[in-house]
């Protein structure tokens, strides 16, 4: 980029040096704020998961698993599965390489970390072979019983850096395919959501449609885009929250155009087949659905050049940023969605976590 002259600074766009404005503020890692705009939930990750259990997940049989009702996992399997998560993990972020992080990790997960390592390596491309290890704790498997495919499996799980709780969720497309983890979030300490369990101790999967729930898993990421257009308008069953009456209030507010800068977003829900929901019956009968949108927010300066101040922002930047850079972002988010039976409930969000994927300068 060519330097502007003394008589016509450069203009700096607001965002690029703060938080994603697609998501609340993110809880840092062990390596403080610089880790980048997105949550850092794990480095390198030793796993000490005790009471991997799930009644009647025993055994061993052949079975079709395309045809045939059974469980998405067998117990020695799903451990088999969380030791190489960690093993290709610690790999990834001791070596900061994306590559090793695309054999753990798949769907929004994927590439929200995938592109906070790229980031990373830029500004360490030795590594970073300090990484404090992550201990993870009191490790419990939530099996449910399917058929065909994807399969998928959720672990509820402890870990060192607070007193909050994961809900990882893992899955794979066919047999012959290695378990990846394709969400990530967070729940607070005492508020583990209850899942309704068969007389085996297996948990109920709620379909993309047909769930008998206010909003349609499969539906819920087109409605919470459309809610944060246009608010109540666009959809009316989000309740109030950091993720929907204060976001769009920051976005107003925030965000709201100057002469020198004017900010667009758009939001969509994201490819239901690269970033499938995954749903799971609660004991009130509604259900915890993990799910997938997708956001770009994009800034336009007066006076060219615009100044990048962000480095991750920078170390994702493809094109020349003249008079605009449009940042995009990857979201995933768990929420609790009640029964259409119940009435007059609202979709309630459990943790969001919005990763920057790429940056594009016009």
């Amino acid at each position: 980029m060519k330097a502007p002259s003394a008589a016509q600074p450069p203009q700096s766009v607001r965002a690029l040096a703060e938080a994603s404005p697609a998501a609340r503020p993110a809880r840092r890692g062990p390596d403080g704020p610089g880790g980048g705009p997105w949550k850092v939930r794990r480095t390198a990750v030793w796993l000490a998961a005790t009471g991997l259990l799930a009644a009647g997940a025993t055994g061993c049989v052949t079975v079709h698993g395309e045809r045939a009702l059974v469980p998405s996992v067998q117990r020695a399997d799903a451990t088999k599965a969380l030791e190489r998560f960690v093993r290709l993990t610690n790999e990834a972020n001791t070596q900061l390489d994306p590559s090793v992080n695309t054999q753990a990790e798949t769907g929004a997960l994927g590439a929200i970390d995938g592109a906070g390592i790229k980031a990373r390596h830029v500004g360490s491309p030795a590594g970073n072979p300090g990484y404090k290890p992550l201990v993870l704790t009191d490790s419990r498997l939530v099996i449910p019983q399917q058929r065909g495919w994807p399969k998928w499996f959720v672990v509820d799980t402890a870990d060192n850096r607070d007193k909050d709780r994961w809900l990882l969720v893992f899955t794979r497309d066919s047999v012959a395919e290695q378990w990846k983890a394709s969400y990530l979030l967070v729940v607070a300490p005492g508020a583990d959501p209850r899942f309704a369990t068969d007389a085996k101790g297996y948990a109920e999967p709620v379909p993309v449609t047909g769930s008998g729930l206010l909003l349609q898993p499969g539906g819920l990421g087109p409605a919470y885009a459309a809610y944060l257009q246009r608010g109540d308008a666009g959809s009316p069953d989000f309740a109030a929250g950091p993720d929907t009456t204060v976001l769009r209030q920051q976005r107003r507010t925030q965000y709201a155009p100057t002469p020198q800068v004017v900010t667009q977003f758009a939001d969509v829900g994201a490819d239901p087949v690269r970033y499938p929901p995954v749903a799971l019956r609660l004991t009130d009968g509604g259900a915890l659905v993990f799910f997938t949108t997708q956001h770009t927010m994009k800034q336009t300066v007066a006076k060219g050049p615009v100044r990048v101040q962000d480095p991750t922002v920078n170390a994702l930047l493809t094109g020349t940023p003249s008079r605009s850079v449009t940042l995009t972002y990857v979201s995933e988010q768990v929420a609790t969605v009640p029964s259409a039976a119940t009435g007059g409930g609202k979709v309630v969000f459990v943790d969001r976590i919005a990763g920057l994927v790429s940056a594009t300068g016009q």
